[in-house]
């Protein structure tokens, strides 16, 4: 389980976390464009929301036995809003930093006019 208050994790943690071994992670890097881990002096960091998709994904590879095109497909349903609960609300949070990017860019155009 992910540490509460921790924004960044490792690769090995995120290996420990999902029981995803690193290798598989970096190859589905390449797979799922949505995992797109920061890199900082060439170290990979995961968010949060970057391992609840690396456990749906697991998921639909190891439980519900789906192909890569298969998992590929049905996350790309999942993103389009049909069940985002499934991989934790992706949607919801993206919406919640735009609005406010959008509020920070209304208070600099107050600002500057």
């Amino acid at each position: 389980m992910p540490k509460e208050g921790k924004k960044y994790y490792r690769i090995g943690e995120v290996s420990r976390i999902t029981g995803v071994e690193p290798h598989v992670l970096r190859y589905w890097e390449n797979e799922f464009k949505i995992i797109r881990p920061r890199r900082i002096a060439k170290q990979r960091l995961y968010r949060h929301e970057d391992i609840q998709v690396i456990k749906f994904i697991k998921s639909l590879l190891h439980e519900e036995g789906f192909t890569i095109a298969g998992a590929k497909k049905r996350l790309r349903q999942e993103l389009r809003g049909r069940s985002t609960k499934a991989i934790g609300g992706l949607q919801g949070d993206m919406q919640a930093v735009l609005a406010e990017v959008r509020r920070g860019l209304l208070e600099i155009k107050d600002i500057l006019d």
